[in-house]
């Protein structure tokens, strides 16, 4: 059992930047792939951005890609998602999620997830 627990988010100003963290239970950080998603208001759970287990690999969406980046540190359990350059259609719940595999692929479904961080970017 993993348990994830978002924080960081809040309310911005277009253009400007947050730093969402996600911590982490469990003593295999490192054996699952961690990925953000998000829920605007009225749409389905969007794929945001993923990392390898070893952190070697990344992807994101289209939708963000040169302004977000994702990261983590597996001695401390902990994935960030730096976002910058913040637009108004970026406004939603951020959720944390772990796979459950160490490898990345956009066929895969997490097999946790945490309660989500709001994000508001007024313009």
């Amino acid at each position: 059992q993993v348990q994830l627990a978002e924080s960081g988010g809040g309310l911005v100003q277009t253009g400007g930047s947050l730093r969402l963290s996600c911590a982490t239970s469990g003593r295999t950080f490192s054996a699952y792939a961690m990925g953000w998603f998000r829920q605007a208001p009225g749409k389905e759970r969007a794929f945001v951005a993923a990392i390898s287990g070893s952190g070697g690999n990344t992807y994101y969406a289209d939708s963000v890609q040169g302004r977000f980046t994702i990261s983590r540190d597996n001695n401390r359990n902990t994935v960030w998602l730096e976002m910058n350059t913040l637009k108004p259609e970026d406004t939603a719940v951020y959720y944390c999620a772990a796979y459950l595999t160490s490898n990345y692929h956009s066929g895969y479904l997490p097999g946790y997830w945490g309660p989500g961080t709001l994000v508001t970017v007024s313009s």
